[in-house]
């Protein structure tokens, strides 16, 4: 297996469309925040924080700060069109894995920019040491868990009920996982990594 180091920022086009890919940064709130408010609500109900509230936005960039997070930032047209984030989290019980969020601008779905940026995260993950990866999502996300699943990951957990809306309505949380090494060797062995700019 080769593992070839990401180099930030980079540009890369996606059926025509120039994307820049950079590491997100202390300056990125406003950014990060807008791109947050502008998607629909039921893309945000998998995460642990509603990325829609500067608050969280903050708690955000502190893990970076922190070298608890790594967050790479998908930029078009002077937006943000989606981003990856590799979140190693707080507990010292479990240093090998990590949880791996993926979100795109409705814009740039169906061009590649969201298994563009996995394997962005899945290479950051590798460097780190991170043998474990784990995504989550609401079981109605069908478009996203098929692809999650197209790209290897297996279901872990079903959570029921887990999540409540703004609306007060339960979901249902999947958790799915896969083998960060196992991944990148796959994306290599099909020269994917080569293809994509890795």
């Amino acid at each position: 297996m080769t593992t070839e180091v990401r180099s930030y920022p980079r540009e890369v086009s996606l059926e025509g469309t120039r994307v820049n890919l950079r590491e997100m940064a202390s300056g990125d709130r406003d950014i990060a925040l807008a791109f947050a408010r502008s998607l629909p609500v039921h893309d945000l109900l998998f995460l642990r924080r509603d990325i829609t509230q500067p608050e969280n936005i903050d708690y955000w960039l502190s893990g970076i700060a922190r070298g608890r997070i790594k967050s790479i930032l998908a930029e078009s047209d002077g937006k943000v069109q989606g981003y990856a984030t590799v979140d190693r989290g707080e507990l010292s019980w479990s240093p090998h894995v990590a949880e791996l969020r993926v979100l795109v601008s409705p814009a740039m779905r169906g061009k590649g920019l969201g298994w563009l940026l996995t394997q962005e995260a899945f290479a950051i993950a590798l460097g780190l040491g991170i043998e474990k990866i784990i995504a989550q999502m609401t079981v109605d996300q069908k478009s996203a868990v098929a692809t999650f699943e197209g790209m290897g990951f297996k279901p872990e957990a079903l959570l029921r009920d887990h999540i409540k809306d703004r609306e007060g309505n339960k979901h249902d949380l999947l958790i799915l996982a896969h083998d960060v090494a196992g991944f990148h060797a796959q994306l290599d062995a099909y020269g994917v990594t080569k293809a994509l700019g890795g």
